[in-house]
């Protein structure tokens, strides 16, 4: 799909109307992707997001994009992987479905996601990534408000998983 793109780099420089923040619930900042976005943001975020009152697993919520080149960060909650059997595939679906609904609304033409829940959630990166590009193929078939979606990867390891499945 000449819609969807893979991109090695840093998602606080991706040029996108909105680029996904794999946040936690109480949406405050974090490690990983989550802390740096709130780090590239700046503290506006930070305050932006104390006003949401957090966000359960699977659901996402808009704020201003502030320092970043993106105009808005869509943060959602991904699922921690516990073997499998706890609907964790489901709720990863849900941040992306929930996450692409959000950017529709927001008349949001290109949008850039990190690996959610691969990292301190240890969501395996093959399962996650069939999840991602599965649910964005999906939407997009429905859908066409969108014009763009990155998955933005911090590795050479998921820029490959990612760029095998989409090349099936």
């Amino acid at each position: 799909m000449e819609k969807i793109r893979v991109v090695k780099g840093d998602i606080t420089r991706i040029e996108a109307d909105a680029i996904v923040n794999a946040a936690n619930n109480p949406l405050l900042g974090g490690g990983g992707v989550d802390g740096a976005i709130h780090r590239a943001a700046g503290k506006e975020l930070l305050m932006e997001c104390e006003t949401l009152g957090g966000c359960p697993t699977g659901e996402a919520k808009i704020t201003k994009g502030y320092k970043l080149p993106a105009k808005y960060v869509i943060h959602t909650v991904g699922p921690i992987w516990n073997g499998g059997n706890n609907n964790e595939a489901a709720l990863l679906e849900k941040c992306y479905f929930n996450s692409l609904k959000l950017a529709v609304e927001n008349n949001i033409k290109t949008i850039a996601f990190p690996n959610i829940s691969t990292g301190v959630y240890r969501f395996p990166k093959d399962k996650a990534a069939r999840v991602a590009i599965n649910t964005v193929k999906k939407f997009l078939s429905e859908n066409s408000a969108i014009n763009t979606v990155i998955f933005v990867v911090f590795d050479d390891e998921n820029r490959d998983i990612y760029s095998g499945i989409l090349n099936c």
